[in-house]
């Protein structure tokens, strides 16, 4: 017995010391490993050092330090991803007065896709908006210059100025042959982010245009005013370029009261976060249609995405603009920052928004729903000794309803028919009331 715990514990030593052993050998590999990237870094620095002198001493033009070392900042940070930047001290107030909802300019969002400078949306009722700019459209030049290599804050920055001041536009657009030269005057951008309507006597129309610091409240708002007799929602996020992510949380959370909103992550495990729904906030459960198209981007794919995984809305419209990465601005001095790409999004299911976007249920082109009348039908009006006097008095009563409600917070038919994408909604949307019913 005792020769057999001998043997044991020989095992056991011989086991510890080839365990030592390793762990030694793995400890002093990492070591190494850490001297060599540190070595590799004092490397690299040590040359940018060397190449920013050699350009301050021989460049043909005087250079200071500084406008080189901000030059290097931004050639670094533009060829990271197309949303990550280095934002100067201008730049940094503009993006401070942007957030804060009024700025002056064309009221247009744009973002680099494929290369090319592209409109993600115009704001509506802004002048890049009544100009006619579209989703879509590449913007060639801005006044004369071409856009060409130019940075997204560059462009911003130009486009930007003076209220009352022009500026022209050179764009192309899909299925058209020629460039489209537009000529428009910048105004003061004020953003109104939700307005709803209704649309007959039980659904509620909403539009949300960005997702600015109250939008989840101000839906909240609009439909408890309708709640009593609203028995289905349109949400409509067509043309809307996004904004804060915490906006479109709480949005989702209205309509949403269990289960995984969205979650985000990145190369840091502090950069991974999972956001989900809460029982408490859910407001409405009624049946739901989301409208969507290419100007939909960013805070709105998450939305309309997240409605869609759980199967709380039917989505209509077009594929999205497939922004799914989030960005984060870090002041790097009181007047500077750099704004930079930290993690991806992803929907409940897992899948990922980024240059994929968001599929809609049910494709619906945009334009108008043909409503000609046929010249050979005949309805109850046409036949002779129909109850006139009834009609008069229910024309009459139509329109002392009318004359009660504010026009303004109405869709009427006419206006769906010129929205084919709306009407389409609206139609799928009486359908599941139905169904529910």
């Amino acid at each position: 017995m005792k020769h057999k715990k001998y043997i044991t514990l020989g095992f056991a030593s011989v086991s510890l010391a080839v365990t030592l052993l390793l762990s030694t050998n793995i400890f002093a590999s990492s070591i190494e490993e850490q001297k060599k990237d540190e070595l590799s870094r004092l490397q690299a620095l040590a040359k940018f050092t060397k190449v920013i002198s050699i350009v301050e001493q021989y460049n043909v033009d005087n250079v200071n330090i500084e406008a080189l070392i901000d030059k290097a900042l931004e050639g670094m940070l533009v060829n990271l991803d197309a949303h990550s930047s280095y934002l100067s001290k201008d730049d940094y107030k503009k993006l401070k007065v942007q957030t804060n909802g009024e700025f002056g300019g064309l009221g247009i969002t744009v973002g680099i896709k494929d290369g090319a400078l592209t409109v993600i949306s115009p704001i509506e009722g802004t002048p890049a908006d009544k100009a006619g700019l579209k989703s879509g459209d590449i913007i060639l030049k801005i006044n004369d210059a071409s856009t060409i290599s130019m940075t997204i804050d560059d462009a911003v920055g130009i486009m930007r100025g003076e209220v009352g001041t022009p500026i022209d536009l050179t764009i192309v657009r899909k299925d058209e042959v020629k460039p489209i030269n537009l000529h428009i005057i910048r105004a003061n951008i004020t953003i109104e982010s939700v307005y709803a309507r209704s649309i007959g006597d039980n659904i509620l129309y909403v539009r949300v245009t960005s997702f600015d610091k109250k939008v989840a409240e101000d839906v909240e708002k609009a439909i408890k005013l309708k709640k009593a007799t609203t028995k289905g929602i349109i949400l409509d996020l067509r043309n809307n370029p996004g904004g804060l992510l915490d906006q479109a949380v709480d949005l989702v959370d209205l309509f949403v009261d269990e289960g995984e909103i969205v979650s985000q992550k990145g190369r840091n495990d502090i950069d991974n976060k999972i956001y989900k729904a809460t029982p408490s906030t859910t407001t409405v459960k009624v049946p739901m249609v989301v409208l969507i198209n290419a100007g939909s981007a960013s805070a709105s794919e998450i939305v309309s995405g997240s409605l869609q995984d759980h199967k709380r809305a039917i989505l209509v419209g077009e594929n999205t603009f497939g922004k799914g990465s989030v960005q984060v601005v870090l002041p790097v001095t009181e007047e500077e920052a750099i704004k930079l790409t930290i993690a991806r999004y992803y929907l409940p299911s897992g899948r990922t928004i980024q240059a994929v976007g968001v599929k809609p249920d049910i494709e619906v082109l945009p334009g108008e729903v043909n409503a000609t009348k046929s010249e050979f039908s005949i309805k109850e009006a046409d036949l002779k000794k129909h109850l006139e006097e009834e009609l008069k008095k229910v024309d009459g009563n139509k329109k002392d309803e009318k004359g009660e409600k504010d026009k303004k917070d109405i869709i009427t038919p006419e206006m769906m028919n010129k929205d084919m994408q709306l009407k389409s909604g609206v139609d799928i949307l009486k359908a599941l009331i139905i169904t529910k019913g």
